[in-house]
């Protein structure tokens, strides 16, 4: 690293004082800023599971309306995610943060004013676009702020921590504000904290950037957005509605798109994204682990979500509160890793992961249409162990397998596999337990929720939940034996 590559916020070191390693106390205060708005990206991405019906009441969405108004922010998320990563290591990722934090509280502004479901949509296509500006920038800033890397590793974990807490609290913050406010509280809570932030970075945080940053490839940007867009929309549309030719012409084209990105990329002196970090195989594992990890957390959660409401007639607002000492394991796991992977290893570490998440989807297999809520809150409990040593040691692996300068191109491909993670687990899981359902069910209806609108007789409504839950015990069985794909793998990388 040159003189050019050294930041300019932390004139003071990281150092060693009583055989404790420090780091400069702007830091840590750099560090407490970030947080903010990486909060506010991660809860937004859930906070509506509570607000739709009160929404849905207001703006009279249609049925593709109201998937939209849910979809679109996780979509500008996911598919811009690299292109920000990548320009914010060109152009300066303050910068990026400050533009992308700016757009993120407008855009809340202007979704908590809606007056319809297409400014709604609008609104929240913005929100995702600030969205993926400010989160690889914002994991990014964190290799310049610390300098040392045990110092770094707690940094990204506290990092993640935020990230997975504010996921996990999202739909309790929305169901709160929802019994006290009108449905836009959910979004207006958002501005105090990007006024803070907006206040405090510049005087805290100082632009860093790579030292040659060459010219942004403007294909490369289409390619990328447009073939994740397209792959992630599949995804969706066939969770929600089943295989169709608009979802095979999706998953075609863009499979198609990514192809010809990374073929482009392999041809450029300065890629948008560097394949040759995938030679590496600490950095492979870690973003294969992040995707596995995904699909099993957000496919069980999903499900159980749907368990605990439609069998066992639990409300939104209960359901969350159940699913909070999963989330505060999850957290506090977060946090610690960092220092369990010192102790232990890294490979260690993920293999520790893949057995809690496997320890806990086990009590998930003891659910009952009659009850299961202790196995719930012990399968969460448990697996949230797993959960969170791999949101954090992935981040951390990532970042730290690749030089600084394409620290924010690494970060965005961390969080770029857990989006992906998240839309396959509720794809693939759900469609197994949709499939079994319709195997196994009374046959009103393709799915448990519509059985239960049609208000059918107590025997047919029985069948329908039995039918669910075997569903449901197959998906977790497919969870289970793809981590012990994965725990094979990790003990045998070179097979």
């Amino acid at each position: 690293m040159n003189a050019m590559d050294t930041p300019d916020h932390c004139p003071a070191t990281s150092g060693t004082f009583d055989g404790v390693e420090h780091a400069p106390r702007r830091a840590w205060l750099g560090l407490l800023v970030v947080l903010g708005p990486v909060l506010l990206v991660s809860m937004d991405g859930s906070v509506l599971f509570l607000a739709m019906p009160t929404i849905t009441r207001s703006l009279r969405p249609s049925a593709d309306e109201a998937l939209w108004i849910l979809d679109i922010y996780g979509f500008a998320v996911s598919s811009l995610l690299i292109t920000f990563g990548s320009l914010g290591d060109r152009y300066g990722r303050l910068r990026l943060l400050l533009g992308g934090t700016l757009v993120f509280g407008a855009s809340s502004a202007l979704a908590a004013l809606s007056a319809s479901p297409g400014w709604l949509i609008a609104s929240r296509a913005l929100m995702g676009l600030g969205g993926s500006a400010l989160l690889p920038s914002g994991l990014a800033v964190l290799s310049e702020l610390f300098e040392s890397p045990r110092l770094r590793s707690r940094a990204i974990g506290i990092f993640a921590a935020t990230f997975a807490a504010g996921f996990a609290i999202g739909p309790v913050i929305g169901g709160l504000l929802l019994s006290h406010f009108f449905w836009g509280s959910v979004f207006l809570i958002n501005l105090p904290v990007v006024a803070a932030f907006l206040l405090a970075a510049p005087f805290v945080l100082r632009e860093v950037r790579a030292t040659r940053p060459g010219v942004v490839d403007v294909p490369s940007i289409v390619l990328s957005a447009s073939g994740m867009f397209l792959a992630v929309y599949a995804v969706k549309r066939a969770a929600a509605y089943g295989p169709s030719p608009a979802v095979g012409a999706s998953v075609v084209a863009g499979a198609a798109l990514l192809a010809w990105f990374l073929m482009r990329q392999r041809r450029l002196e300065h890629p948008l994204v560097d394949v040759g970090l995938f030679r590496g195989k600490v950095f492979t594992i870690a973003i294969l682990t992040g995707v596995i990890s995904l699909v099993v957390w957000s496919g069980a959660a999903y499900l159980s979500g749907v368990y605990l409401q439609s069998v066992l007639g639990l409300s939104v607002l209960t359901a969350a509160l159940l699913a909070l000492p999963g989330a505060v394991v999850l957290t506090a796991t977060c946090v610690l890793t960092p220092a369990l992977a010192d102790r232990i290893g890294q490979r260690q570490a993920l293999l520790t992961c893949h057995i809690a998440m496997a320890a806990g989807l086990a009590p998930l297999l003891a659910t009952r249409v009659t009850g299961g809520v202790g196995w719930f809150i012990a399968s969460t409990a448990v697996a949230g162990l797993g959960y969170g040593i791999s949101l954090s040691l992935v981040a951390d692996t990532a970042v730290g397998a690749v030089t600084t300068e394409r620290a924010g191109a690494a970060g965005a491909i961390a969080e770029t596999s857990n989006e992906v993670g998240n839309a396959l687990g509720i794809a693939l899981l759900g469609s197994t337990a949709t499939f079994m359902f319709r195997l196994r069910g009374p046959g009103v209806a393709p799915t448990l929720g519509e059985t239960l609108d049609v208000g059918a007789a107590s025997s047919t409504i029985n069948q329908a939940k039995e039918a669910f839950v075997d569903g449901f015990h197959l998906a977790v069985l497919l969870c289970a034996g793809l981590g012990a794909l994965a725990f094979r793998w990790l003990l045998h990388p070179g097979e």
